[in-house]
């Protein structure tokens, strides 16, 4: 049998995130929010790094919703942070580029770089025998409400080209757009996502602040292939383990400072045994 994978995947806010595997932790399109959503007290700061060989800080593209500066302030000189940015970011922003096509040995990591459908790239990267896709901006932008139909059916024949190459990787934990600015048809590139490429694990991002879009796709976008995991607080982590038949999900919710909470905010305890998170997903 093979050995387990293990990855902890930690969301911040909107499409920001970090997966760590092994002595290697990722950080992907890091932003605090356009008028400092993200609270102080659960951003990422420069002790999150301590222990870890390898720090790689992906920016998909330079909307200012996926590149946020604060990166930059960051201890480049004490931990070791590489970052890797799409080639068409603005110049002045440090970093090694990008464009479709490309792919990088970081140490033991991999990362290979496919396109968007918007600005910049999508990210795919190999570290610990864990596969790891973060879409940037890469979606299905049908925009029916606004669009005329000859623009609509560009956006289906880019979104379908962009994708036929990655249908062909194994992925174990892909974060993608549901973004409910498009209406009822929100969910239709995640949806063709999931159906195409199966992943093992699937977490929606981009769902401009609205936790119930997320949550709503986890209950429904699950299949027999892929499970679905709608992480919606700041510093929410998920532990992840894969085995070739199983996942085991354990999820862990930071609560927000005093004077902050809402009434459903819960802390997920590690050693109780009847969280439902803690359940293995049979994956056949």
């Amino acid at each position: 049998m093979d050995e387990q994978r293990k990855a902890t995947v930690t969301y911040y806010y909107h499409s920001g995130f970090t997966v760590a595997i092994g002595d290697t932790l990722m950080v992907f399109d890091y932003w605090r929010g356009e008028h400092g959503e993200l609270d102080e007290s659960v951003q990422l700061k420069d002790q999150d790094f301590e222990g870890y060989k390898r720090i790689l800080v992906f920016v998909s593209h330079d909307h200012e919703d996926h590149l946020d500066d604060i990166i930059y302030t960051w201890n480049a000189r004490k931990y070791p942070i590489t970052y890797i940015i799409a080639s068409d970011t603005a110049e002045g922003k440090q970093g090694r580029r990008v464009q479709p096509g490309d792919r990088l040995e970081i140490g033991d990591v991999e990362v290979r770089v496919f396109s968007s459908t918007d600005k910049g790239v999508s990210f795919y990267v190999m570290a610990g025998g864990v596969c790891v896709f973060h879409a940037g901006d890469l979606n299905l932008w049908h925009w029916r409400e606004e669009s005329s139909l000859r623009e609509i059916a560009q956006a289906e024949r880019d979104f379908y080209e962009a994708m036929r190459p990655i249908e062909r990787m194994p992925i174990d934990i892909a974060m993608f757009p549901v973004d409910p600015r498009m209406g009822g048809l929100y969910d239709a590139g995640a949806n063709y996502f999931v159906m195409a490429v199966k992943p093992r694990l699937f977490i929606p991002m981009h769902w401009q602040g609205r936790p119930e879009v997320a949550a709503s796709f986890a209950r429904k976008g699950k299949t027999r292939y892929t499970e679905v995991l709608a992480l919606t607080k700041p510093r929410e982590r998920a532990e992840l383990e894969f085995t070739p038949n199983e996942l085991h999900i354990h999820v862990f919710t930071v609560l927000p400072p005093a004077g902050k909470r809402n009434d459903d905010d819960s802390v997920f305890d590690a050693n109780d045994p009847f969280t439902d998170t803690d359940l293995p997903v049979r994956l056949e």
